[in-house]
Order: C-alpha cells, then structure tokens, then sequence
C-alpha cells in the first residue's frame, strides 16, 4: 500500500511537470479591492479547463477585527488554497467564515480546503438536495476527468455548517452581512450578500458582466424578479459571479436581466406558436448580445433551455 501510495504521489508530480511543459498559462490568482475592507480575485472568461484550473468564476473576502469572511470558495481545492494564500498576504487574517452563493462547481470545489481551516459554511438549505442528488455526484466524477489534475480522487463535496432557510444577519467583527436567499432563480439556492458598511453586493451567478450567462436549469422569470430586488440595494459596487467588479450596478445588472428577458421573450413565442426550436433559433436576432465572450459557448443551450422553460410555463 505504501508503495502505491507513493507511485500515485510520484504520478500526480509528473503531471503538474507534464502540464508546465505544455506552456499552458497559469491565471493570476491576484486580490482587487473593491471596498475599503473587500476584495475579490476574477476568473477568466471561459469554460473550466486543466489550462485554467477551473477558475471561472470570482470570489470575494471581507476583512472585519475577528477575522475574514470569505464569499464562494472557488472551482478546484488548489484554488482555494492559493485563495487563502492571497487573503493571508493581503489583510494578515485568517478566514472565519465562508458563505455560499450558490452549489455550482466552480464556486464550492473549493469549500474543502477551507473546511480543514476551520472556517464556518453558510449556504442556503435550498442547496442541500443538490449536494446529495446523482446530478452532483455526476458532475463530479465527470470532472475528475475532465478539470484533472486539480479535481481528482480527493476532491469531494461539502455541505454547509449552517443552512439558513430565509434572511439572515451574520455580524462578524462589528461588521454586518445581509444574506440573501434570492431563489429560484439562477439556481434553487441563489443567496446574494449585502454589506451595508461597504456598500457592496456580493452578487453570485445572479449577475454575469461582459459575458453570456450560463442559464442552465434556471428559473428565468425569478431571475429577473432577484434582480429588480438588488437594484433596489443601491449598491456602489457589484462583485458578479462572473466577470469584473460592476461601478455601474444599474447597466450591468439590466443587461443580464435584458438578456433573460430577450430569451423568454423570442423561445416563449416559438414554443406557444409551437414552431421547432432549430427554425426558431435560427429565426432569432441575437446581433445584440452576439459580441459577448462565451456567446458561441452558450447561448444555444440557453435558448433551447428557455424553449423548454416556456413550454413547461405555458401549460
């Protein structure tokens, strides 16, 4: 067994070394601040890949006397721990806690590392029937092949500390945190963070800036409710689930919330006149949003869910 052991970690070195051979760019891991006490580190704009180790998606961390709160924990463990790395150099502090936006992937592959640091989850209870369903358990050993070496064998899924059901205050070093529960609507679980002190939103999936959204399963027509609801925060600034901090909430919020409506609008009148979804699709004008980065990566799926969605919505 010990030899094993050893072969395995001898195998997992030479596959770090294959990839740094390959010339494939590492993305900085590197904290933009955001608030006098916040921060976050943006992932690329792109699918999760080995090249990117998963990171496409941001995460955030608010520095308060008793320690760090940390929002999302980011796609891959060693992420993570480069993530705490970087909240360690920045404000000298430990993480206490860690809240959830929401149980996608690229935002709790993470949650490991700082589980074994003794940091608190927060999550909304919505995400626990996904973390035990076959969906998440799926996408979990499929990504034990395709995000390799950084999701593997050891890589698993962790549940909350404390699953909140409804609003929640959390106050840590004086500071207040706003949670949240915004869903359905990106997901069943959607829980936006609001820190009165800073001004700042922490937004998760709800808010994609300069790109497509990925829809998904989602809830569209709850989606553009969540939104109407947080631009009512007027907040200063808007750390999105993807993509860079937003100093104009109103614009980069409106621009995904129009995007989900174009989508509702188009595929809802497709499948009431029950048109097929290719002459549909094809039919379309999507020139508007056509320039966004993952737009050929995405939109397809996202009418052909929509499709769907409204078909379910309209019997």
């Amino acid at each position: 067994m010990a030899y094993l052991d050893a072969l395995c970690g001898r195998a997992a070195v030479l596959a770090l070394l294959c990839l740094a051979c390959t010339g494939w760019a590492q993305p900085a891991l590197v904290a933009e601040r955001v608030a006098p006490a916040a921060w976050y580190v943006q992932g690329m704009s792109a699918l999760g890949s080995p090249q990117n180790r998963n990171f496409i998606s941001n995460a955030g961390f608010v520095a308060t006397d008793d320690g760090v709160v940390a929002i999302d924990a980011l796609g891959s463990p060693q992420l993570a721990r480069a993530f705490m790395q970087e909240i360690r150099r920045v404000t000298g502090k430990a993480v206490t806690h860690v809240i959830v936006t929401h149980y996608h992937a690229d935002h709790i592959y993470g949650l490991q590392e700082f589980q074994r640091a003794g940091a608190r989850i927060v999550a909304h209870r919505g995400g626990l029937e996904y973390l035990h369903s076959e969906l998440a358990a799926s996408r979990l050993a499929a990504s034990r092949t395709e995000l390799a070496p950084w999701i593997d064998a050891q890589t698993h899924l962790v549940p909350a500390d404390e699953w909140i059901d409804g609003p929640r205050e959390l106050v840590v070093g004086k500071l207040r945190f706003v949670l949240m529960p915004v869903g359905p609507a990106h997901t069943p679980e959607d829980l936006a963070v609001f820190v009165p002190s800073q001004k700042l939103l922490f937004a998760g999936d709800l808010v994609f800036r300069g790109r497509v959204p990925f829809v998904g399963q989602a809830r569209s027509g709850e989606w553009i409710e969540a939104l109407t609801r947080l631009l009512a925060l007027d907040a200063q600034a808007v750390v999105p689930g993807h993509g860079p901090v937003s100093r104009d909430a109103r614009a980069d919020m409106e621009l995904t919330r129009d995007y989900l409506a174009y989508l509702r609008e188009t595929m809802g009148r497709a499948a009431r006149d029950m048109e097929p979804f290719d002459e549909a699709y094809a039919r379309t004008d999507w020139s508007r949003f056509a320039h966004l980065p993952l737009f050929g990566a995405a939109n397809r799926m996202n009418a052909y869910n929509t499709y769907l969605l409204m078909e379910r919505e309209d019997r």
